[in-house]
């Protein structure tokens, strides 16, 4: 399991089998083309309970669950784990 905290205090963890997942390859690219994809891409890394408690976490700083804010948040999840996994 990679467990991490973002910049902003949220705090996540994610299956390392995940980035085996060839399903989320494929939403990942349809999302590139979609947008309207990137609910399922959050919600096959994060779960739907992690997934919730991160449009939470972004309401309370915007008042509303920005596209970009969530966007930007998914990034830097996924580059934590990324590091997490070179580190283990």
């Amino acid at each position: 399991m990679l467990k991490g905290t973002t910049e902003s205090g949220f705090k996540f963890k994610i299956d390392e089998r995940i980035a085996d997942d060839l399903e989320l390859l494929e939403d990942i690219a349809r999302a590139d083309k979609d947008v309207t994809v990137f609910p399922a891409v959050l919600e096959r890394v994060l779960g739907e309970k992690q997934k919730a408690a991160l449009y939470d976490h972004i309401r309370k700083e915007h008042g509303y669950v920005s596209t970009q804010a969530t966007v930007d948040m998914f990034t830097e999840i996924m580059n934590l784990a990324g590091e997490a996994t070179k580190n283990s």
